[in-house]
């Protein structure tokens, strides 16, 4: 198969009446993830949340301390984000994970999450590249100004002790072109399938060549659900696409036993991908940990 790394994010939703066997939930998972030897860790970015939603930063600070020295990173939706906190918190994170930090980026969507954070929808756009603007100079330990964030000659400390890799999660064509043009990494969403992933990686190569930069090293995300012998993956992945999740094809999704993961994901490492990072489908938690660990073994057959 593919030699095609395989990373975790976390799901950070979790529909609990008591945040702390979330909580325990989310430790347990993190340890299963260490103990499969998967090649990241990451948490997501979601705000203003009716149902519990663990935060970005408090969780993978708090999960850093069972991880190791494996990658690690955390989605910032860089426009309901202050780009100077954002810039503070990759530091401090980067100077606590033991391996190197993945600051992945997002555009964001959604009224109510942007108006439940004050946030305007309009011209969320503009404000995304000037975060990463601003995010970029002052990571690199420079002064930054800016008068879209009203910021005036900021600088931030600590600052990451190794460079952190950005991955931007750009859906857009104009994004791609930008992703293609700067020399970032490509994360593509988890909606994507072999087709329109392969679409998708071509107009980044087309894109480049007009640019005349390397191809982006490209990242793909996918939903999961692994078990022993397949048939319990099966039958509740069956169950869930039936009955609408997340408005996922089939074929954007892959659950089965390992051997039947490996083969649905070896395509996108076919295709250029070089990271698949994989997220539970929504279960109990007792099977998405046996998925988790499962994982471990789907890590082997990719990089076989």
């Amino acid at each position: 198969m593919s030699d095609v790394r395989l990373g975790l994010s976390l799901t950070s939703r979790l529909d609990v009446a008591d945040p702390r066997p979330g909580a325990a939930a989310l430790l347990a998972r993190t340890r299963a993830a260490r103990d499969a030897e998967l090649d990241l860790l990451s948490s997501g970015d979601h705000h203003a949340s009716p149902v519990p939603y663990f935060q970005n930063v408090p969780t993978i600070a708090r999960l850093l301390a069972e991880w190791g020295e494996r990658p690690a990173g955390a989605l910032f939706l860089l426009p309901l984000w202050n780009p100077v906190l954002v810039a503070e918190q990759v530091g401090t994170l980067a100077s606590f994970a033991s391996g190197r930090f993945v600051l992945q980026v997002g555009l964001g969507g959604g009224k109510s999450q942007f108006a439940g954070m004050g946030a305007s929808l309009a011209g969320r756009a503009a404000r995304y590249d000037e975060a990463i603007r601003v995010v970029d100079v002052l990571l690199r330990g420079e002064e930054v100004t800016s008068e879209v964030f009203g910021v005036d000659a900021a600088r931030i400390a600590p600052l990451p002790p190794d460079p952190v890799e950005w991955w931007s999660g750009a859906g857009a064509p104009k994004a791609r072109d930008r992703v293609a043009r700067v020399g970032a990494c490509w994360y593509g969403n988890a909606d994507l399938t072999p087709e329109s992933a392969g679409t998708r990686l071509d107009e980044l190569r087309e894109a480049s060549a007009r640019h005349g930069t390397t191809p982006p090293k490209t990242i793909v995300r996918k939903d999961v659900l692994v078990s022993e012998d397949g048939s319990l993956a099966r039958r509740l992945g069956d169950d869930l696409i039936a009955a609408g999740y997340r408005g996922l094809p089939r074929d954007a999704v892959a659950y089965g036993s390992p051997a039947e993961v490996a083969e649905q994901l070896a395509v996108y490492g076919e295709l250029g991908f070089t990271d698949v990072v994989v997220r539970t489908m929504a279960v109990e938690p007792r099977v998405a940990h046996e998925s988790i660990r499962l994982c471990g073994e789907v890590r082997r057959l990719l990089a076989g």
